[in-house]
């Protein structure tokens, strides 16, 4: 099982990261993918989805900032983040969704005000 998640890192509050995340072929082809987060003190929660066909859904908190997509020739799954806030500060992860058991590395992104 691959589930890894790469691309974050530091960016001052308005600006943009791009993260990407490598799954195992299986998991990929047969599910809708996933992004979530988890900030400090806090429950991981998901952020947006995108299914095999290319339709995709974004949590209220992230909606016309952040943009899912997916490579399916290369098993990625990407998030384009755009407008980034402080509160988007967080450990953010890849995984199927609904997600499965297993969770992979995830990547920081940390958000200076």
């Amino acid at each position: 099982v691959q589930l890894q998640a790469s691309g974050g890192g530091l960016v001052q509050a308005g600006g943009s990261l791009r993260l990407s995340c490598a799954a195992s072929g299986t998991i990929f082809s047969l599910n809708a993918m996933g992004w979530y987060r988890q900030a400090p003190g806090k429950q991981r929660e998901w952020v947006a989805t995108i299914t095999r066909d290319g339709s995709t859904n974004y949590a209220d908190s992230v909606k016309g900032r952040f943009t899912i997509s997916r490579d399916n020739a290369k098993n990625t799954v990407y998030l384009q983040m755009n407008s980034l806030k402080p509160e988007d500060k967080a450990v953010y992860y890849c995984n199927a969704r609904p997600p499965l058991n297993y969770w992979g590395k995830g990547t920081q992104v940390t958000v200076s005000s």
